[in-house]
């Protein structure tokens, strides 16, 4: 820090700079445009602005010789906000502010040689102290210019987490179109879309660590919003492929993650986020990976209401249901393979590896245990939904409690 006292032998010196100040300004940014190209840029640091801060820098210095008292260091500190603020970096601002110190320098040693060898003397007696005072100067811009940046990072955070807020709930339209939201994001509005929800581990631990810098190397743009208990990812994958996307998801999975089916338009999020949310809602509670959706009628068909679903699947399937666990598995098993083989017991056999005499049987079982025939369009078509269901949530197909008044043959 300078001396508190001024060196009546500084104080003219001092005076007589502060008098050529807008002299000694023009000298100094000429000297800075022509050594730090980020100055000669258009468009960052205005050549207006740069010499306003350089004269409010040279003239803070000054006063401080002059007399000797330690200002408030409000001209580097403000210099620091605005550079950041500008997007100079700062090892560039850094760079000016020694070429002004060097200069600053020079300048006293020139007037005080002109002045005399006391007036010489006198200034390098007090060098160091012009140097700590520097040093400060120094400091202040340091530190106000990364709390700048700081502050400036949170509310990008704070914005692009609003913006990827307004698509997951549907509500752009208040403020922003889902269009105008993408291009904030700088994803495109069309293309291909998957959204994430990720289980977080424990509060405060990202749900899928490392995730982000990975999706950037391959050109996978990614919008993230974070809560206490999950981590809400839109993906914007453009030519990959939606089976390489899910396997890399899933190698930084720490717990359970739900994965929407593919869309085309950044303002069908909602109902992609819906989808992935019931993919790990419903996932096996110990599970660690991913589970993705199917977008089909049916799928969306039984998503529609999980109490309506419930009752649906137990009427049709509740005499299945109150079987003992291999039966009841092995039922609803078969069931699924002859409705993918289109009601082909050979087919069906030959997926599930058995005779289709056995599945012709397994399929008579059922149908006992269903209110209509299975040569019934409409009761094939109830089994399909009731079928889906248990697929979308597996907890609907847990066993029942047997009906005691159930014919002791069905039990």
């Amino acid at each position: 820090m300078p001396r508190s006292v001024p060196d009546s032998l500084i104080v003219p010196i001092a005076n007589g700079l502060s008098g050529r100040l807008d002299e000694l300004t023009d000298d100094l940014v000429g000297r800075i445009v022509d050594e730090i190209e980020i100055y000669r840029e258009p468009g960052v640091v205005p050549r207006a602005e740069l010499r306003r801060s350089v004269r409010s820098n040279l003239e803070y210095m000054l006063h401080r010789l002059a007399h000797g008292r330690a200002l408030e260091l409000l001209a580097p500190r403000s210099t620091g906000r605005e550079r950041a603020g500008q997007g100079a970096p700062l090892p560039e601002v850094l760079r000016a502010f020694r070429l002004g110190s060097a200069f600053l320098w020079q300048r006293l040693l020139d007037s005080a040689r002109a002045s005399g060898q006391c007036s010489l003397d006198a200034l390098l007696t007090v060098a160091t102290d012009i140097w700590a005072m520097a040093d400060d100067y120094s400091t202040a811009l340091t530190e106000s210019y990364r709390a700048a940046v700081g502050e400036a990072m949170i509310l990008a955070d704070r914005r692009r987490s609003a913006l990827v807020a307004a698509l997951l709930n549907g509500r752009s339209g208040e403020n922003h179109t889902a269009w105008e939201i993408a291009k904030l994001l700088d994803m495109p509005y069309d293309g291909l879309f998957l959204v994430v929800v990720a289980e977080t581990p424990e509060l405060g631990r990202p749900a899928l660590p490392g995730l982000e810098e990975r999706l950037r190397a391959l050109d996978v743009a990614s919008a993230w919003r974070t809560g206490p208990e999950h981590e809400i990812v839109i993906l914007s994958y453009g030519r990959r492929r939606t089976d390489e996307i899910r396997s890399l998801v899933a190698k930084f999975a720490s717990a359970r993650v739900g994965m929407s089916p593919p869309y085309s338009r950044l303002d069908r999020t909602p109902r992609a986020l819906r989808f992935a949310k019931i993919a790990v809602e419903t996932f096996e509670s110990d599970a660690t990976g991913v589970r993705q959706l199917p977008d089909t009628p049916m799928a969306e068909l039984v998503m529609g209401n999980l109490d309506t679903t419930r009752r649906f699947v137990r009427r049709v399937l509740g005499r299945v249901l109150t079987m003992a666990d291999d039966d009841r598995s092995t039922l609803i098993t078969t069931a699924e393979a002859w409705l993918n083989a289109r009601s082909s017991a050979a087919e069906a056999g030959r997926v599930l590896y058995c005779h289709e005499n056995t599945v012709r049987y397994r399929m008579r079982r059922l149908e006992e245990r269903l209110d209509g025939d299975l040569d019934d369009p409409a009761t094939v078509a109830e089994l399909a939904a009731a079928l889906q269901a248990i697929r979308t949530f597996p907890e609907l197909g847990a066993r029942l409690t047997p009906d005691p008044f159930e014919d002791a043959n069905d039990r």
